[in-house]
């Protein structure tokens, strides 16, 4: 995909209230496949988790910048703060926007990590490349207790206190920008940087949060976790509403525009969904901390561990939010549910 073949995003309507206080409310269009719609929600709602998806604990459907659409498994409701997990990735790279514009961080030029000095040839690599997946580090992404895991090591083990020490402190397995390789070290190395561009670690660099993304957008329920050296741990840990990863999500499908205001840089939104160079993998295409094309091509996406998804179609100008708990054997279905839930909509007359 070439910025040329970006799909355009599209503007709120001047007659839509923006969603920073509470969502404005909208009706499914008529014309949808209202039928397969209502099966695939009970499908997913059942009493027992059905065997291919597991756990659905929340979904919110937004088009038009409305909410038209929100479900909630037993237990859950619209106040209920789920695990972002790995959809706090695409959170950090607004936040390496933000401070892009702030003119505190250049992605194209090398990242900071005091570990890389010298000739060290880890020193190549750039904010761009880390956000790509390109770095070259090595990293085991495994979330398999049984299994060698340096992304448990690092969020539970050895690592946890210095998250972005740990994933920095690996070498290069491959030439930087050579080979992609998903890694939540490759993220906790951006959010130190991060953290070192604001000057600010901990409660400050929460404070730089609250007040340049979530507040602006009403994000109110957010909570972000934090190591003990200060550093946001952006690979993983944010707890949002459902209804507050949607407001995320319309910020990316509105590019980077809030009431008026711009919150994220100029192209900052294109360069997230943009794709990346990849040998051939089983993960689907990726562009900038964000996933490609899982709703359909340009469609892109804040995937998480468990299947938590924030799925944005400008097509459709449309957010399509699920949260929940499903077994690593059985995370396609939630995939493949929320392709279908969209699908629903294209049929509209």
């Amino acid at each position: 995909m070439t910025d040329q073949a970006l799909p355009a995003l599209p503007l709120q309507s001047p007659d839509t209230p923006w969603p920073t206080e509470a969502w404005p409310e909208g009706d499914l269009p008529s014309g949808m496949d209202r039928a397969r719609f209502d099966a695939l929600m009970d499908h997913a709602f059942q009493a027992e988790a059905p065997a291919d998806m597991g756990e659905t604990h929340a979904a919110v459907v937004i088009q038009h910048g409305r909410l038209i659409h929100e479900r909630y498994w037993t237990g859950f409701d619209k106040d209920t703060t789920c695990p972002s997990w790995s959809m706090a990735k695409s959170i950090t790279q607004a936040l390496v926007g933000i401070l892009t514009a702030d003119g505190k961080i250049d992605i194209q030029a090398p990242a900071w990590a005091p570990e890389w000095t010298g000739d060290d040839p880890r020193r190549a690599i750039t904010l761009d490349l880390l956000l790509r997946m390109s770095s070259g580090l090595r990293f085991r992404e495994d979330y398999e207790p049984d299994n060698p895991s340096d992304v448990i090591e690092m969020l539970w083990g050895e690592g946890k206190d210095d998250t972005g020490h740990f994933a920095a402190s690996f070498p290069l397995d491959h030439e930087p920008g050579s080979f992609w390789s998903y890694s939540s070290g490759t993220t906790n190395i951006v959010a130190r940087a991060a953290a070192q561009a604001a000057d600010a670690w901990g409660g400050d660099f929460e404070h730089f949060m609250r007040e340049r993304l979530f507040n602006p957008l009403g994000m109110r329920s957010a909570s972000p976790k934090f190591d003990a050296k200060g550093s946001f741990i952006g690979s993983s840990f944010c707890f949002c509403t459902p209804r507050d990863f949607a407001r995320f999500g319309l910020l990316y499908l509105r590019d980077g525009m809030w009431e008026g205001k711009r919150v994220l840089p100029p192209g900052w939104v294109d360069y997230a969904r943009t794709k990346t160079w990849q040998q051939p993998n089983d993960e689907g295409p990726y562009g900038a901390h964000w996933w490609l094309d899982m709703a359909g091509p340009g469609s892109f996406s804040a995937n998480g561990y468990e299947g938590q998804y924030t799925v944005v179609v400008p097509e459709l100008d449309m957010v399509v939010v699920r949260n929940g708990k499903t077994p690593g054997e059985q995370k396609l279905g939630p995939r493949q549910w929320i392709a279908d839930i969209v699908e629903c909509f294209r049929l509209v007359g």
